[in-house]
């Protein structure tokens, strides 16, 4: 067996697609404890709240928006 071969043998390439992708962020979730979880959450909530924040607030100086 060649070289490349063995190399795809090892790749998962149910993974690939976008639903494949999806299942397994969702197994990783799965296997996080809850203290992880409970925490990993607060903090996408400090930065949806940050994001939303400066929606609308003017850009920063010297940069310039497209």
């Amino acid at each position: 067996m060649a070289a490349n071969e063995l190399h795809d043998a090892a790749i998962d390439w149910s993974l690939t697609t976008w639903e494949g992708a999806r299942r397994e962020q969702m197994r990783r979730w799965a296997e996080l404890p809850l203290e992880r979880i409970v925490s990993a959450l607060e903090e996408m909530e400090e930065l949806a709240n940050r994001l939303d924040s400066t929606r609308g607030a003017p850009p920063p100086a010297g940069r310039v928006d497209p």
